[in-house]
């Protein structure tokens, strides 16, 4: 039997409301079942059917403010005086890093179930197209110190999202040291934007009410974090969504978007059964064939770019597309994800990247709050931002964003790990241990406009042993930051350079492309966050370059 189009299943007739489809599964060589009316998937306290709740990871929530500039203080605030003693010391003990359980059987199972590919493939079939260098307009968002190599800008929808706010960047120079991928000129870029829209699912007591309901925008999910993979030969990009695999109640493998729990409340929301809030994708390292996307409160999330799931091979959205389970797959439907009454879904994108790997901090929390930013001297870090440092010996670099005027002991830690070790966690048992070789505490005493300089760092990059930061000052110019190890004291401590070089709005994530394999100049990469509004008409978000030789001269005296 054919697959019917979308606008047969819409005419089919609907199922009395409340009901629950619970089509069986086709036998092994069985035609694919028929698609599914959408009126005919009913759920009982959000889009995944009652009965197939996704459990709990085990990771904790996070605050929606992290690494907000204008977020409220914290019970604990202790005003604006904020952390202006000596640094705090580094204790690389607190970064300790350890593998969660193996996420590979239930990937294997995932990709038995549905087309696996991996990111040559799908960049060949990227549909969008950025603008590029002055098709980008006015340089409005950048300050006077520092000069704009290459500029690239988000084709229109996603310039002006306020769903999704980009705040992660790598590329194929952390991929891999001869950057050999694709054509010589392709060098691709990936950025990762996390969905800023937060009001759970099934959030009666907002309005949000039941999100496959006709009425509800396809917003009410919380989609959790997406990549942009983005080629700079075509100037086009693709975005893929991150999951998390699991098998559900019905002994079904499924996936759900990167964060904790399904909101299951029926009448209003409780701490018991609200979602949780989806990571905020701070930070992200590609390197060889893993993605690692720094998770705030809990560590790192690792994914795999040869295990891409493709829910459209046959690039035809009106027709759903068999999967080699024998089911169908549907990418119109905006509002489901996962598998739900034999039909995969995911939230509408084509592609979706489950998880592979967990590596979780091991040091304890700190007992003080952390819901306004606050970050404390010693104790679990927070996983704010992430980078790699090729210059030496592979490490990958690891930083808390913090926000001493609500509080807290510390202006944030940086800590480093060897690669080596990273990789050996990520392949190896549940528990496989990643240490960190060095920890810092970010210079003190330093003030900007009458506050902490040295904090809201949103990120950073080592470069031949010299620390570059980026800091965000709410809705106008950041700065880029720029420190070395000394010893003071007899103790060897971050110390910040006087001089400060003003960036652009909404400054983020560092990426440093090295040119090393095609031999251009090094570039340092950002990229900004903010979206036009009231607040900020002048915002703009774009991905852009400096040259590294230039970053360097321009913080000499």
């Amino acid at each position: 039997m054919g697959i019917p189009s979308r606008r047969t299943r819409l005419a089919a007739c609907a199922v009395v409301a409340g009901a629950v489809l619970t089509a069986l599964v086709p036998p092994a060589g069985a035609t694919a079942a028929p698609a599914v009316p959408r009126t005919a998937v009913t759920a009982e306290g959000g889009p995944v059917p009652g009965g197939e709740g996704m459990p709990d990871d085990g990771f904790e929530d996070e605050s929606e403010s992290e690494q907000d500039d204008l977020a409220p203080a914290g019970p604990s605030a202790q005003g604006d005086g904020g952390v202006r003693g000596a640094p705090v010391p580094g204790r690389a003990g607190d970064f300790r890093l350890a593998a969660g359980s193996s996420l590979t059987r239930l990937v294997d199972q995932l990709g038995a179930a549905l087309p696996e590919q991996g990111l040559t493939e799908l960049m060949e079939q990227a549909n969008r197209r950025s603008e590029w260098e002055g098709d980008c307009g006015a340089t409005g968002i950048h300050g006077p110190d520092l000069a704009t190599n290459h500029r690239i800008c988000w084709q229109n929808d996603d310039a002006t999202s306020s769903e999704w706010v980009p705040q992660a960047i790598t590329g194929v120079s952390d991929a891999q040291e001869d950057e050999d991928w694709g054509t010589s000129t392709a060098e691709p870029i990936a950025v990762a934007a996390y969905d800023a829209r937060n009001p759970g699912r099934s959030d009666y007591a907002a309005g949000a009410d039941n999100c496959v309901q006709d009425s509800a925008s396809d917003a009410c999910n919380e989609k959790g974090v997406r990549v942009s993979f983005f080629n700079q030969a075509t100037r086009m990009y693709r975005h893929a969504l991150l999951v998390w695999p699991y098998v559900n109640s019905r002994k079904n493998i499924s996936f759900d978007a990167v964060h904790a729990r399904e909101g299951t409340c029926t009448t209003s929301v409780t701490t018991a059964c609200k979602a949780q809030n989806g990571i905020h994708a701070g930070g992200m390292v590609w390197y060889g064939n893993h993605l690692y996307v720094a998770d705030t409160s809990n560590g790192m999330r690792v994914f795999d770019m040869r295990r891409i799931l493709d829910l459209n091979p046959d690039n035809n959205a009106d027709v759903n597309d068999p999967t080699p389970d024998g089911l169908v797959s549907d990418v119109v439907d905006k509002k489901r994800v996962g598998r739900q009454s034999n039909v995969w879904y995911g939230y509408g994108y084509r592609y979706v990247m489950p998880q592979v790997a967990t590596l979780k901090f091991t040091a304890a929390r700190n007992t003080g709050t952390t819901s306004g930013n606050q970050c404390y001297a010693t104790g679990r870090p927070k996983a704010s931002y992430i980078s790699l440092d090729r210059t030496g010996t592979d490490h990958l670099i690891l930083g808390e964003y913090c926000n001493t005027a609500n509080g807290g002991t510390s202006p944030g830690r940086v800590g480093t790990y060897p690669m080596t070790a990273l990789t050996a966690a990520v392949q190896g048992a549940a528990g496989t241990a990643a240490g960190a070789d060095l920890a810092f505490g970010l210079p003190t005493g330093a003030t900007f406009k009458g506050e902490d300089l040295w904090h809201k760092i949103q990120g950073v990059v080592r470069y031949e042993g010299v620390w570059y930061f980026h800091r965000s000052n709410a809705y106008d110019n950041g700065r880029l930051l720029q420190a070395t190890p000394q010893k003071v004291g007899g103790t060897t401590q971050l110390v910040g350079n006087p001089k400060i070089l003003e960036s652009s709005f909404g400054p983020e994530d560092l990426y440093l492309a090295h040119g090393r394999g095609d031999g251009l100049a090094p570039q340092l990469w950002s990229l900004s966050e903010h979206a036009p509004s009231t607040g900020c008409p002048g915002c703009k978000r774009e991905m852009y370059s400096y040259k590294m030789s230039e970053v360097i001269g321009d913080f000499r005296p």
